[in-house]
């Protein structure tokens, strides 16, 4: 098979050209009707136009704000709920608030916050973040932050 031998299966239709008559049956308008504006040569409204009156987009209601796609989400867990679920000595990290249900996934940051009293001696492992007010309850409580 050579280039010479290649073909289309089916022959493209020809376009039809306007204005070349009125034997070809698009003559005298070309297709664009009557005058008018749609009708001149470069005629017609840009898209979204609606004659002058207002146009759909601008009828919407806006939509105030921004949302941010880069956005951590922060878990709080208060120190009430630490003294709640954990023994004295216990470690706190991601696992164990996961296990005893504190948080819901182990994914982003969780912080400490004081709301509630702590009287039993808790280590906080790294990886979460607490409040200056929630460490320095932990801290006088006998616990340790890491």
């Amino acid at each position: 098979m050579k280039l010479h031998n290649l073909a289309p299966k089916k022959a493209k239709p020809n376009r039809k050209r306007k204005g070349q008559g009125n034997a070809t049956g698009n003559g005298t308008y070309a297709g664009r009707g009557m005058n008018g504006q749609k009708a001149r040569a470069g005629g017609g409204v840009r898209l979204g136009f609606e004659g002058g009156q207002t146009p759909l987009i601008q009828r919407m209601p806006k939509m105030g704000g921004f949302r941010n796609p880069n956005r951590v989400e922060t878990k709080a867990v208060n120190l009430s709920d630490l003294e709640l679920r954990f023994e004295a000595g216990d470690k706190v990290d991601l696992e164990t608030l996961l296990a005893k249900k504190l948080i819901n996934k182990n994914d982003g940051k969780v912080k400490i916050l004081a709301s509630g009293e702590i009287t039993k001696k808790l280590s906080i492992e790294a990886g979460i973040l607490f409040s200056k007010t929630a460490k320095e309850m932990i801290e006088k409580a006998g616990g340790s932050v890491a």
